[in-house]
């Protein structure tokens, strides 16, 4: 059974680089440069949809850099080109990422009017002082008014980015931080510890007052008893969801479905009939234009071997708390459930994981704290 399908669009300009992003954004995007990426974009677009063969799109996702950065009429014919190149499912998940203090070429409405149905803030934290140390330009107030601005506009699918253990932050400041989200009802929160990324800011010049591992696990602790205590369910090492509102784009990620890369950076996967392949898009925007513009449909991938797929399934997939069922490792890699059993079974001696009555393996609490032990269980030179 071939799996579902995503589709991922990279924007890849910010007003300017925070000094914890490891992602592929670039400070700047003046108007000629837009114009041209969007041209490359449509480019890139066509070709992909020689790749996905007519199958449906269920999800779209415009990440970045700061998407909202471009007007809701760019947004606008990116997402029409979207609709004419591909077949796209008439209730598919379209998010757009958006930075509180950004959403400045157009209203909320606007982009809701392009076709947009879910927007994901990147808030951080509601306290100002935390939000200068980590380089953002927002402040908490443009976090309160941009998520009213969208609610008003119509849209209720709304996800707040957060991060805890940031420079100087007691336990009570990170759960007042997740007080003030679950207080604007979102149907999404994203709460992610602040980690020090190779080729950042952060990573060469190292902030001060960084909590040690015991307040780091104290803040983890309180903090996901006051999501549950509002309403949010952890359904994902980081993602809190309120009831049916989980992010059905990353869910796909995380249970080894398929999806298309399209942008600067982009990473694809896709199953066909000679196996699963990834794929990866130049990271460099002016690199990645010039390659859209002299040949969109020249891909250099990769075939995952069938002894990595056991790996490549659980990066991810151990990352849900309520595990995966044996039915999907089977259909998305083609083992069995048997090879399954086998592959789990150290882990499980362990006290990693545990399967379920209904044919589940999922983390225990253990698995989920030590969840780097878990992953590299599967290696194949693991111990």
């Amino acid at each position: 059974m071939t799996p579902p399908l995503s589709l991922y669009v990279h924007l890849p300009w910010c007003v300017q680089k925070c000094p914890y992003c490891d992602f592929n954004s670039h400070a700047g995007g003046d108007p000629a440069a837009r114009q041209r990426y969007l041209d490359a974009l449509l480019l890139d677009l066509e070709a992909e949809a020689s790749v996905a063969a007519g199958r449906t799109i269920e999800t779209v996702f415009l990440g970045g850099g700061t998407p909202s950065l471009f007007s809701p009429d760019e947004i606008a014919g990116l997402l029409e080109a979207v609709r004419a190149q591909f077949d796209v499912a008439a209730d598919a998940e379209i998010t757009m990422e958006a930075n509180p203090g950004t959403v400045e070429c157009g209203e909320p409405a606007g982009y809701r009017d392009a076709g947009v149905n879910r927007l994901s803030f990147g808030g951080q934290s509601f306290n100002d002082e935390h939000l200068k140390k980590l380089g953002r330009i927002h402040n908490s107030r443009d976090i309160l008014s941009t998520v009213d601005d969208a609610r008003r506009a119509g849209i209720e699918n709304i996800n707040i980015d957060l991060m805890h253990g940031l420079p100087g932050q007691s336990v009570a400041e990170a759960c007042q931080d997740l007080a003030v989200a679950a207080g604007l009802e979102p149907a999404h929160i994203s709460w992610y510890q602040l980690t020090l990324e190779p080729n950042t800011i952060f990573f060469a010049r190292p902030p001060a007052g960084m909590p040690d591992d015991e307040t780091a696990h104290e803040i983890q602790d309180q903090g996901q008893a006051l999501l549950e205590e509002q309403g949010f369910r952890q359904y994902e090492v980081s993602a809190y969801a309120r009831e049916n509102q989980v992010c059905r784009h990353n869910l796909n990620y995380w249970l080894f479905g398929d999806y298309l890369a399209v942008g600067a950076g982009a990473h694809g996967k896709i199953s066909d009939s000679r196996g699963i392949f990834r794929y990866v898009k130049p990271a460099n925007p002016l690199q990645y234009m010039q390659t859209m513009e002299a040949d969109p449909y020249h891909r250099e991938q990769a075939l995952i071997e069938k002894d990595d797929l056991v790996f490549e399934f659980m990066l991810n997939a151990l990352r849900l708390t309520e595990g995966f069922s044996e039915s999907v490792f089977c259909e998305r890699t083609g083992r069995s459930a048997d090879q399954l059993a086998e592959a789990m079974q150290s882990a499980s001696t362990k006290g990693l994981v545990v399967r379920e009555d209904n044919a589940v393996w999922r983390p225990t609490s253990l698995g989920t704290r030590f969840l780097n032990d878990l992953q590299a269980e599967f290696l194949l030179d693991s111990p």
